[in-house]
């Protein structure tokens, strides 16, 4: 993105009409009145045409531009460009490369004197490449300045940023950013935030693929750092006049302290609409947690409490859900005064129903009603294709069963065998269909199925009991 200067500055010795002019780099200067003036220009800067001045041989060191809110501004912001000169009494001049700027002339002059040019209000024309010199008319006049690049934010709507495959990424490893729009753009910026006043930008040349869209490979990443970013889109034709920034992406390093437990209530499987919430936990102290799902784009974070002594916690509600919340997700915990994330839980799917409109039906055999030690096989079928099935029993925190299907008489089906059995097998169950395309989007539910337990001495114990195998000893 760097735009090379057209004109330079030319000094001529003696008393000459004009000791100052800008000529082309590629203009052949013989003698003081050959070099052409380019009167838009220097009526930008400010300089007199009529005035007869002497000029001190061998230019001034180059002076320091730089821009106190950073060179970065949102349409509308106030920004100041400050020139910083080795005299103490001097004259400052500024300029915008490649385009007249009469708004330079109009700002107050006992700033512009100090070295301050003010802009009030930041609009597209101000954005563009600058630089700046200063002197005076008896000690003669600087180099240049090293060019400031003012870059107006707010020209498009922003972009999206994404991490590939996830924004929890192994210490040591590089990983893949991914900046895209719909519009059509011919240049990405991605800029890293947060550990120093100015960002450090990256730009690359976009992919087109019915959308536009650019790739930034980042790292090696480490857990003692903070790694945000934010990306831009931009048009060539307008260098300086970038789109709005994209969200924030904070990439999660994690480290090796203990890892936290992961769980979700009322459980993994929910339909379109409802809410549920993950927990995270841990008996570490931690006073932050993340929550984060597998090829995500963003990750949550919450404040740890302490329900008691020695646990902390953090409840992170989810919903209404759609189809886009299935997936796996983790969490991990971390002290405030660090910025090392714990080792992440082990993974929690949530699965989302009726996202394929076949319904798969729930049979048992021998049948429903069995007694007490013996054995039985709950049956899921489905007529159409299923890759994988799944068992449910409702209002308890066990674990999903998952079985591969097989196809068998023009079924496909999964056999899950139970037994012997006992009371705490009682209860009602349904089965779920998937498709190894998306396994965590599911069909709709079999019908409800009652298992009922006779002749079972566990039936008159309490709950609490019933899945201790050595209850009634």
């Amino acid at each position: 993105m760097d735009l090379h200067l057209p004109w330079r500055i030319s000094r001529a010795g003696g008393t000459t009409a004009m000791h100052r002019r800008l000529i082309h780099p590629q203009s052949r200067a013989v003698g003081g009145d050959a070099m052409t003036p380019i009167l838009t220009v220097l009526i930008c800067l400010g300089l007199s045409l009529g005035r007869r001045t002497h000029v001190q041989a061998g230019p001034l060191p180059k002076p320091t531009l730089w821009a106190e809110a950073g060179s970065v501004i949102t349409q509308g912001s106030p920004v100041t460009l400050r020139c910083q000169g080795s005299l103490e009494t001097q004259e400052y001049r500024l300029y915008i490369e490649k385009k007249t700027a009469p708004w330079i002339t109009q700002m107050p002059q006992e700033l512009v004197k100090k070295g301050q040019f003010p802009i009030p209000s930041v609009t597209w024309e101000h954005a563009g490449r600058y630089r700046c010199f200063y002197g005076s008319h008896t000690a003669g006049w600087s180099e240049l300045s090293d060019p400031l690049e003012l870059v107006v934010t707010g020209a498009h709507s922003k972009p999206t940023l994404s991490a590939l495959p996830s924004p929890v990424v192994t210490s040591g490893e590089n990983v893949t950013l991914q900046c895209g729009s719909q519009l059509a753009f011919d240049g990405f910026i991605l800029c890293k935030e947060g550990e120093d006043e100015h960002p450090q930008c990256l730009n690359s040349q976009p992919r087109t693929r019915g959308w536009s869209w650019a790739v930034f490979s980042v790292g090696p990443v480490s857990p003692s750092r903070r790694w945000s970013y934010r990306c831009y889109a931009y048009d060539s034709r307008s260098p300086y006049v970038w789109s709005s920034p994209s969200d924030l992406l904070e990439l999660l390093v994690p480290g090796v302290s203990k890892k936290p437990s992961l769980s979700v209530q009322p459980g993994p499987v929910v339909a379109p609409g409802e809410k549920l919430t993950l927990q995270c936990g841990s008996d570490v102290g931690y006073d932050r947690f993340t929550l984060y799902k597998e090829w995500g784009r963003d990750f949550l974070q919450r404040p740890g409490r302490q329900p008691q002594a020695g646990l902390s916690q953090a409840n992170f509600t989810l919903g209404p859900v759609s189809r886009s919340y299935g997936g796996q997700y983790r969490c991990s915990g971390a002290h405030n005064l660090s910025s090392e994330w714990s080792a992440p839980s082990d993974p929690l799917d949530i699965l989302i129903t009726g996202q394929i409109r076949a319904r798969p039906f729930l049979l048992v055999q021998p049948g429903p009603t069995v007694a007490s030690g013996e054995n039985v096989t709950l049956l899921c079928q489905s007529q159409g294709r299923m890759h994988t099935f799944l068992l449910t029993k409702e209002g308890t925190a066990d674990p999903l069963l998952r079985l591969r299907s097989k196809r068998q008489s023009h079924k496909y089906q999964a056999e899950f065998p139970m037994g012997p059995v006992t009371s705490a097998h009682a209860g009602t169950y349904r089965c779920y269909g998937s498709l190894s395309s998306n396994p965590y989007l599911l069909t709709h539910p079999s019908d409800p199925l009652e298992l009922v337990v006779s002749g079972a001495a566990e039936t008159f114990t309490p709950p609490q009991n019933k899945s201790d195998s050595k209850a009634g000893e």
